[in-house]
């Protein structure tokens, strides 16, 4: 009996280790490496000196461990006269600095567009915020200084709007007018409009998201 309380004991201290180096394993990967933080701050920063004005600030350096991004490490910067916020990062497939600031911009631009609508159309949402493909600028050849407008070109961004209520029967016609809108009042010609039904506490109200590719 003794030898097989033993055996068990054993086993069971090997389970509890090894879940104990798992955790310190994930705990550790969870913490930023401090070299990295500071050599990605000073190459941001001599790129943002080459490449834009003094109207740029680095805030923050982003660690992301979760492959959100395509940058493990990256700079957190505002321009200080319009106040939007942009990553610069080594990227790997490029071999060199890069922004993201005109997806940004554009991002902002649209959501000042169509803000406006919604707010009159639907009520004040729970959000709502547009996103281009983060490389846009790079993809299409577009100098970050002079980013231009979304309109010039072929792009189709994703339009993300949540509301703090359950789904209403008039939600199909109201969605489908405001894409109608965005086509006709020439703010955007391609997208995709994604609505989600998302309780202020962060519950979800509704299984399925709305959604309509134009």
């Amino acid at each position: 009996m003794n030898k097989i309380l033993k055996v068990i004991l054993i086993i069971f201290g090997v389970i509890i280790l090894g879940v104990a180096i798992l955790v310190f394993s994930f705990l550790q990967s969870m913490k930023p490496d401090k070299a990295k933080e500071e050599k990605v701050q000073l190459q941001a920063e001599e790129y943002l000196e080459n490449k834009f004005n003094n109207n740029f600030e680095i805030y923050d350096i982003l660690y992301d461990n979760m492959g959100n991004f395509n940058f493990e490490y990256g700079a957190q910067v505002r321009d200080k006269k319009n106040n939007i916020t942009f990553y610069v990062y080594y990227s790997e497939a490029n071999d060199k600095m890069v922004d993201t600031y005109v997806a940004d911009k554009w991002a902002d631009d649209l959501e000042n567009e169509i803000r406006p609508y919604i707010q009159e159309n639907f009520g004040e949402p729970n959000d709502f915020y547009s996103s281009f493909d983060e490389r846009i600028g790079e993809e299409l050849g577009i100098d970050s200084v002079n980013p231009g407008s979304y309109k010039d070109f072929n792009v189709a961004p994703i339009i993300r709007i949540t509301f703090p209520r359950k789904k209403s029967n008039e939600d199909e016609k109201l969605f489908n007018e405001f894409i109608s809108f965005l086509k006709n009042e020439d703010k955007l010609q391609h997208g995709t409009v994604i609505v989600g039904y998302v309780a202020e506490n962060g519950v979800c109200m509704e299984d399925k998201e709305w959604s309509r590719e134009f």
